[in-house]
């Protein structure tokens, strides 16, 4: 009776329990709200490397994260990489002017919407009964695809400074070179 006890407990807490939806995958369609009250899709920039951040207005370690991550939009746009925030705080949704006032004190730039906070969690594979932490990153490549995702209780390399430099240029790179290579055939 000890070993299936035993077995039940590793189970429970192996780290596919932990683990969000698998990466890579399919990106889903995601719609935000601009400040302005337009609509912005995903699909919008289908062709571009996108970095979603998922952040609350009021998080300081989102606005550390938003503005390293408006460095790279500077470098990396020009390459392909376009940065998308999600307001998702219950704030944010309420006054869209909060969004306004958090990308203008931040200069950031790149565009940061809002969505709900059901929608969020609902993309990110997570439900309310589970906890998270802010800001969340998700990478998509210029086909569509998921290549990274946080876990819900975080991952630093996401919001580490070299290693996405290191991990953008990549997917950058990988689509020149997948395009020259289409030119020479």
């Amino acid at each position: 009776m000890k070993w299936i006890a035993s077995l039940t407990l590793a189970v429970c807490l192996s780290p596919a329990v932990f683990a969000g939806p698998p990466v890579p995958r399919p990106a889903n369609e995601f719609r935000i709200v601009s400040p302005s009250g337009k609509p912005v899709k995903l699909s919008d920039y289908r062709g571009k490397v996108v970095l979603l951040q998922f952040l609350y207005t009021t998080c300081s370690h989102c606005q550390a994260t938003a503005r390293m991550l408006s460095k790279l939009q500077e470098e990396f746009g020009p390459r392909g990489l376009q940065v998308l925030g999600v307001a998702f705080n219950q704030d944010a949704q309420e006054r869209p002017a909060m969004v306004d006032e958090f990308m203008k004190s931040n200069s950031l730039a790149f565009p940061v919407g809002s969505a709900s906070p059901d929608t969020v969690l609902g993309y990110l594979g997570a439900s309310v009964m589970e906890r998270f932490v802010v800001p969340q990153i998700m990478v998509i490549d210029r086909h569509g695809v998921v290549r990274a995702q946080s876990e819900l209780l975080g991952s630093a390399e996401l919001q580490d400074e070299s290693y996405l430099r290191s991990f953008l240029g990549g997917l950058l790179h990988d689509a020149v070179s997948t395009s020259a290579n289409r030119r020479r055939q």
